[in-house]
């Protein structure tokens, strides 16, 4: 796994059942609410800050989800991407990028494909089974409870860059 880690330049991400928990509320006047972890933004910023980007490929389309993604200052966004190895393979001609440079975390079955093909896939604890499959690493947290961040932090750890990113928060 660390082989594979070592030349991460770039981690997308599935929304629903990854970035959240996968619930989706809608309020009175039909209007979307989703749950982000803000550990998981911070493991986000982290990863920005030392270089590797992150982008987002997800099958719906929500408002919400360009709100979170400007605040976390992720550019690469697709949504209502039904068929993920399409976007994907747009995110590699955009970026210029080698399959064994991407990390990808999924939850479901139309992840798969774009799971298959990256140098490193993950799934959160909740994923559905055929997700874990395909997953290089399964997170021990869920969805939306703190697996993005457990695979950000994995992530800087393998390519060797965690104490460089933390040394800020005196940990040591």
């Amino acid at each position: 796994m660390d082989e594979r880690l070592k030349t991460i330049q770039l981690l997308l991400l599935d929304v629903d059942g990854v970035m959240t928990d996968g619930g989706i509320i809608y309020d009175g006047n039909g209007l979307e609410t989703k749950v982000f972890n803000v550990k998981d933004g911070h493991g986000i910023k982290m990863l920005q800050r030392a270089g590797i980007e992150v982008g987002i490929i997800t099958g719906r389309s929500s408002a919400v989800v360009t709100v979170r993604a400007q605040e976390l200052g992720i550019e690469l966004v697709y949504q209502g991407s039904l068929r993920k190895l399409e976007s994907y393979e747009d995110v590699k001609l955009r970026t210029g990028l080698a399959d064994s440079q991407i990390a990808y975390m999924g939850d479901d079955i139309i992840d798969v494909p774009v799971m298959r093909r990256v140098g490193f896939a993950a799934a959160p604890q909740d994923a559905l089974s055929e997700a874990k499959k395909a997953a290089h690493y399964i997170a021990f947290c869920n969805g939306g409870r703190g697996a993005v961040r457990e695979v950000c932090d994995l992530i800087l750890k393998g390519r060797g860059v965690w104490g460089e990113v933390t040394a800020r928060y005196e940990l040591c």
